[in-house]
């Protein structure tokens, strides 16, 4: 029998709907002691972004390590909506399954199909009662000891998102309201009101609800954290704590601004340095090569298989294993310092599709359908904070968001982030910053070209579903939309796809 204390197991921690909302996060009016203990032990990232702000498609890239756009979870997975990662595409599940490890996963899934989610065990369940997670989760490691296995365990809690009310957050539940948690609860002055929200009476009442279920969300943490303690697997596993997408409000959840996409990302190496603050910029793409790399596997960076013939994509991101403890900022020759987004839908009918380049100090996005009015998913419309928000004095603003500004933005966005963190103020015509707008441009292009992104346009076609075309002389007008006043392709600036880059044209049909 193998020795367990040689074996690097894995657990990751994925909160639902969950911004930077905790105390070791600099929100000190919420108790999070769990979480702000596993930070203290282990290395607490402030720079972590998600690809996307929507709950399935966040979950596949972390689970795929590919952005939206290659593994085609374009949205969410249930219901309607029916989206759904490509066939050939390799998952974190099948990836360690393959490589010896149990794996499983407790809780909120949300993503598929589940003959490419691979988990051997697949205990789905949309629970509030924390210690049920616990419970089921140290059964799955008594399991994997008693098979002399390694485990990849995922953990989806369903706090902090909100429940089939207006204004709630599950914490009315039946299987909460019976559990007797010995939890806090909050009132409206105990909040701290964002500065991507308006500061009124409901909105300060449904952030109180809201904090009560991520305090909730963190015992869960603890009581999961006490099952690895007792069986001394705190040694030999790897913890990783992270959300999906900012919190369920405007300005934050389905945008790609900060308040959706930068998020907790807590990491506990065994026998690591405690402690850490670690500012250096890392994409939840960067996952995947994480936990492959953690489990010895050279495959970390490099091309993977899958169940199918096509090939799996090349995984998009890097393990930080070897900068998880650095607590400066490191230079470009040891770490990436900018990283990529992809939206494209959220439900079905919310399609507006974005690519973001996010550096130290700007933001870029590229509003793809910027002719659309920016969807409302239906759980933000339908809350009782817009409601307030939309009947208040004009202007109506979000935050400090003129409602106009959330509705209808231009086909760029361009933001200093050092003087304007919550991206209020579009930039993208000032003079000073056209050099670095035309180098922002070009590394998304680049990108999306490079990750076979169907959503690269020029002149209101597929770059990439027309490249077959354009190799028989279809030429395209460099512009990002038709212009039906001007439709001819009589033109002196006409598209040229990146130097350098060899690539099969795609069928188009």
């Amino acid at each position: 029998m193998a020795d367990p204390n040689d074996r690097r197991n894995i657990v990751l921690i994925i909160a639902d709907d969950l911004g930077l909302t905790l105390n070791c996060y600099g929100v000190k009016s919420i108790q999070t002691p769990n979480l702000d203990r596993l930070a203290a032990e282990g290395t607490q990232f402030t720079h972590a972004f998600a690809s996307t702000a929507s709950c399935s498609g966040s979950r596949s890239t972390i689970y795929t390590g590919l952005h939206t756009h290659q593994n085609g979870m374009y949205g969410l997975h249930h219901g309607l909506h029916h989206f759904q990662t490509h066939a050939h595409v390799a998952t974190m599940p099948s990836l360690f399954k393959d490589r010896g490890y149990q794996t499983g996963i407790i809780g909120k899934v949300h993503v598929g199909p589940r003959d490419v989610y691979s988990w051997e065990v697949y205990e789905e369940s949309a629970t509030r009662d924390v210690r049920w997670n616990a419970e089921r989760a140290g059964a799955f490691f008594d399991d994997a000891a008693a098979a002399d296995k390694p485990f990849h365990l995922t953990v989806g809690y369903r706090d902090p998102h909100r429940d089939d009310t207006r204004g709630g957050f599950g914490n009315d539940d039946p299987d909460v309201l019976g559990a007797g948690f010995d939890i806090p609860h909050y009132g409206p002055d105990d909040v701290e009101v964002p500065s991507y929200l308006s500061d009124l009476p409901v909105v300060r009442q449904e952030l109180a609800e809201y904090y009560t279920s991520v305090s909730r969300m963190d015992l869960g943490v603890g009581l999961l954290l006490d099952e690895l303690k007792r069986r001394d697997l705190d040694k030999t596993t790897l913890v990783m704590f992270v959300s999906d997408n900012g919190a369920p409000f405007l300005n934050s959840k389905t945008t790609l601004y900060d308040a959706g996409v930068r998020l907790p990302l807590i990491v506990r190496r065994p026998h690591a340095t405690p402690g850490v603050i670690n500012p250096n910029m890392v994409s939840f793409v960067d996952i995947l090569p994480t936990c492959l790399d953690w489990a010895g596997d050279t495959l970390a960076t490099s091309n993977v298989t899958a169940p199918s013939e096509k090939p799996s994509p090349p995984l998009k991101g890097h393990s930080f294993l070897p900068v998880l403890e650095c607590a400066d900022i490191l230079g470009a020759d040891r770490w990436q310092q900018h990283v990529f987004g992809s939206h494209t839908f959220h439900e079905v009918q919310n399609y507006w599709p974005t690519r973001f380049l996010r550096t130290r100090q700007y933001k870029y996005h590229r509003n793809i359908a910027w002719r659309l009015d920016f969807p409302f998913g239906t759980d933000l419309y339908g809350s009782l904070s817009w409601e307030a928000i939309r009947n208040s004095e004009q202007p109506i603003m979000i935050g400090g968001r003129p409602l106009a500004k959330y509705l209808f933005r231009g086909p760029e966005e361009l933001f200093d982030l050092q003087n304007d963190p919550d991206e209020l103020h579009n930039i993208v015509d000032d003079p000073a910053v056209q050099e670095q707008l035309a180098e922002f441009r070009g590394l998304v292009e680049r990108w999306q070209f490079e990750s076979d992104d169907a959503w690269l346009m020029r002149d209101g076609v597929s770059v990439l579903t027309s490249l077959r075309m354009q190799r028989q002389g279809l030429e395209l007008v460099d512009r990002f939309d038709f212009d039906h006043d001007n439709p001819g392709t009589q033109s002196d600036k006409l598209y040229k796809t990146p130097a350098g880059i060899e690539k099969e044209a795609p069928k188009a049909g």
